[in-house]
């Protein structure tokens, strides 16, 4: 079967994210032969092109006529399960259908009719009636069935409760009355008013909006263990711990939401990433990803405004739907028919998130498969934002940073790493033992360490770096920044400090702290830095502080030199091992002056 891969489909593969989504197989004449969902992308797509024994003979036909294969990224599994689903009805790819079966995932319907009752059903009619969902699974619409009727009181007969039955007394209360299930509309028991109210907070509820329900919970709890009914108090505690567990709804097939477009745009200096999802009747039928050249183009309403109208013909029939939801009003005249909504909360808002997220995932892959192609070009684009990011006025091939470490004032050591095109250059690294300062000062082994270190570089005409680093806030920069004057390097070395606990960036001069996107590649690259000068500094003081520790006690013995110590240490192991050693081991290792001296010292 490996010989049927072609190099595209092997790039297209290895880029695929590890992330839950849904993939679509195309045959040679771009018509999808077949849709599927992963929980791992890259990892199920991979499974289709090896050999493997397990592969039916139509799964075996199908892998030979894909040509091309696109991806969906869904926030979970479960909207990988029901996009897969809505895909498959749209689309009815022809494997899917010999190879899957084309089922219907369960809803919870609040009927249309006085005091509705709220049901499980698998068919959705436009007859006035809500529906919610659907559900991945009948386990989970039943659990959430048990939990709304644990939590509030409705009706499950099916009994025509009109006014005028209700009126003339037709009907009697049933079981579910008198367990505590059902308020008894039947007889009048509970008013049409109080059931509606009722229903609103079970709408409120599916639709994800807790709080409602859980202030009603809260005061009929209040309520209960004000007037001593202590069991009932309980119950309804219980029901808060449910509440609290409860998730909202998928926006990859809802009702409310109707038809609908949505465009979600990013943009960097040369190109735009446009990403499209089409919702229709409430469920997501279409999703596509566009890169545009931006050109001189600076405005984004402007770019969004032309990547709509390039991707119009491909993606959306040439014609948009009514409402389309985008993070800003596009530029252009779209005719009185369209609307556009840039949503603030809600289930539109989760939607454009949803957009926002393909359209991060697509340039990450087109940007990631250009670098397997030119590693030159990653390093050129981290470079420039590095730049960019920091304000710099040349790319930070070169950077190093520099760590202290000690113990209470004790063993104080420093440490400089050196990168180089955002990789580690370790045979540059350079440990530093602190000569000059006593006690736990920082400010002063700064000053120290970045003083040797480029005094150095300008007595032996070594490479400076295009950025130092140091690991911390506005008193160790200030300190570095201190010496880099005095050697007259202010002008040639830009710098900058990293403290840990905010990741704040320090400039010299500047009191106030600057704060890198936190998503975004510069200070992964800075953290990275930081976190390896610390890892090597604290690896250096710690073998410092344990040879110390361990050679300070055997060399505190009279007569007792360095290689007695470690004539020692070899042939017993520690000072422990010494100390547990008898009196004639240790005269046989050293000879009768020295042996003495050490059993004297261990009183043995």
């Amino acid at each position: 079967m490996n010989n049927l891969i072609s190099q595209h489909i092997k790039e297209a593969v290895a880029l695929l994210p590890t992330t839950p989504g849904v993939y679509q197989f195309f045959d040679s004449s771009g018509k999808v032969i077949y849709v599927g969902k992963a929980v791992n992308l890259r990892r199920r797509v991979s499974s289709y092109f090896v050999d493997s024994k397990k592969h039916s003979a139509k799964v075996k036909v199908m892998v030979g006529k894909i040509v091309d294969l696109k991806h969906i990224d869904t926030p979970t599994e479960n909207d990988a399960l029901l996009l897969e689903n809505s895909l498959i009805k749209t689309l009815r790819p022809r494997y899917n259908i010999l190879l899957k079966d084309d089922k219907t995932y369960p809803w919870i319907v609040v009927r249309n009719e006085p005091f509705p009752r709220v049901e499980s059903t698998r068919r959705v009619v436009r007859d006035g009636s809500q529906y919610f969902g659907p559900y991945s699974s009948v386990v989970a619409q039943r659990a959430m069935l048990e939990s709304l009727r644990e939590i509030f009181q409705l009706r499950t007969c099916r009994l025509a409760l009109d006014g005028d039955s209700v009126a003339k007394c037709r009907y009697r209360v049933c079981l579910e009355y008198h367990i505590g299930n059902c308020a008894g509309p039947c007889e009048g028991r509970q008013s049409s008013a109080d059931y509606d109210q009722t229903i609103s907070l079970v709408k409120k509820y599916l639709k994800g909006d807790l709080r409602p329900a859980r202030e009603w919970l809260t005061a009929r709890m209040n309520e209960a263990a004000a007037e001593l009914r202590f069991e009932q108090a309980a119950r309804y505690k219980a029901r808060l711990d449910a509440l609290a567990k409860f998730e909202a709804k998928s926006v990859i097939v809802n009702p409310s939401l109707g038809n609908l477009d949505v465009f979600y745009i990013i943009t960097d200096d040369t190109d735009a990433y446009c990403n499209f999802v089409r919702v229709a009747m409430g469920t997501v039928v279409a999703g596509r990803s566009m890169q545009l050249s931006v050109g001189a183009e600076s405005d984004p309403a402007t770019i969004l405004g032309s990547a709509i109208r390039q991707m119009l013909p491909i993606v959306a029939g040439g014609k948009l739907s009514d409402q389309v939801i985008v993070p800003f009003v596009p530029e252009g005249d779209w005719g009185d028919n369209v609307e556009f909504v840039v949503p603030q909360r809600g289930d539109k808002l989760r939607l454009l998130e949803f957009a926002e997220k393909g359209a991060k995932m697509f340039r990450a892959e087109r940007l990631k498969n250009l670098e397997i192609k030119n590693p030159e070009r990653h390093t050129e684009r981290l470079m420039a934002a590095l730049q960019r990011e920091l304000h710099l006025d040349r790319p930070p091939y070169h950077i190093e940073c520099f760590d202290n470490s000690n113990l209470q004032g004790t063993h104080p050591v420093a440490a400089c790493v050196v990168f180089r095109d955002g990789k580690p250059s370790k045979r540059e690294y350079r440990h530093f033992n602190v000569k000059s300062v006593v006690g736990p000062d920082d400010f002063a082994t700064m000053r120290e360490i970045i003083r040797r270190r480029y005094s150095r570089l300008l007595a032996e005409g070594g490479e400076l770096p295009d950025l130092i680093v140091v690991d911390g806030g506005k008193g160790q920069l200030s300190s570095a920044y201190e010496v880099l004057r005095e050697l007259g390097l202010t002008e040639r070395i830009p710098i900058v400090g990293l403290a840990e606990r905010l990741e704040e960036v320090y400039f010299p001069f500047d009191p106030k702290p600057y704060y890198l996107d936190r998503t975004g590649e510069p200070l992964k690259v800075i953290r990275h830095i930081r976190d390896e000068a610390h890892r090597f500094g604290i690896t250096f003081h710690r073998n410092k502080r344990s040879a110390d520790f361990t050679t300070t006690e055997l060399a505190s013995i009279k007569g007792i030199g360095p290689k007695s110590c470690e004539a020692l240490l070899t042939t017993f192991g520690s000072v422990k091992g010494v100390k547990r050693a008898t009196r004639e081991e240790i005269i046989s290792l050293l000879g009768p002056t020295k042996g003495e001296a050490v059993c004297s010292y261990f009183n043995k």
